[in-house]
């Protein structure tokens, strides 16, 4: 449950925080008229994505076993390549997110012919890549996981995230953005490289990956992975209590150089450091 929550919040927010800026912008030059268009973009991707979901999550249990262990290893890659892009493109973009929206907008709307279809296609795109980013890995979540906790911990990840959107359009968000895209980012590349991990198990389920498989270590005498913080931490992290060499290499051969790459990368300044360097 505590994973799609994350995971839900993060890409709420950040889908959130770009349709606050598109609205906020339409609202102080005047073109609040033009806001339909923009719920209507919203509409489109979030039905696109809700569909490329239950479409992959009703074929995969017509699976044959085997193609099902195959198929939970291809989503959680997939997912794991679209998080690490997530995480490094809120790296790059949070420092021009604002003005690079706000110039989509004017270009969207500085043609006299259809405008309307150029702001929807703007904000679709925009909460679209959100939208499939979020499926892809609730997928891979949800195919780990049997119960009503993961739905519900993305329900509530949802309504977290757009009390945020509300807020932030009417002013009221003093959320520190920085810090929470950074912590969250560095959760999510350990949640990344537990992906990894379990995607190298399913491609040896599914008969394709036999290599590497003695036990690196057992500590299931210590933490059980059927215990309350074994159940907690595999659902987090991918945790294992008798984890193989494979999988042990694959987590740290994920999540060592992403970890680096990740906290080397340099963060937006801080207000006061830009208006000094301004001035």
């Amino acid at each position: 449950m505590l994973v799609p929550f994350l995971i839900m919040l993060r890409e709420g927010i950040e889908a959130a925080l770009i349709v606050g800026i598109v609205a906020s912008y339409l609202r102080v030059t005047g073109r609040s008229a033009w806001m339909p268009a923009v719920w209507c973009g919203i509409i489109l991707a979030v039905g696109l994505s809700f569909s490329v979901f239950v479409a992959l999550h009703v074929a995969s249990a017509e699976f044959p076993q085997r193609t099902q262990e195959l198929f939970e290893a291809v989503v959680g890659l997939i997912a794991v390549c679209l998080l690490t892009a997530m995480v490094f493109w809120m790296v790059r973009a949070s420092r021009s997110i604002k003005a690079e929206l706000q110039h989509s907008v004017d270009a969207a709307l500085a043609s006299s012919d259809h405008q309307g279809l150029a702001l929807v296609g703007m904000v679709f795109l925009a909460v679209a890549r959100e939208g499939l980013e979020s499926a892809f890995f609730l997928l891979a979540t949800f195919e780990q996981n049997v119960g009503y906790g993961a739905p519900l911990g993305a329900a509530l990840g949802l309504v977290c995230a757009a009390v945020f959107g509300i807020a932030l359009y009417y002013g009221g968000a003093r959320l520190n953005l920085r810090l929470f895209f950074r912590w969250t980012s560095i959760l999510i590349i350990f949640v990344a490289a537990g992906l990894v991990a379990t995607a190298v198990r399913s491609l040896h389920e599914a008969g394709l990956w036999n290599h590497l498989q003695g036990i690196a270590f057992d500590i299931s005498g210590i933490l059980p992975g059927d215990s309350t913080l074994g159940t907690v931490l595999g659902g987090l992290f991918g945790y294992h209590d008798t984890p193989t060499h494979g999988e042990v290499i694959a987590y740290l051969l994920y999540l060592i150089p992403a970890l680096f790459l990740f906290l080397m990368a340099p963060t937006s300044p801080s207000p006061s450091k830009s208006k000094a360097a301004r001035s």
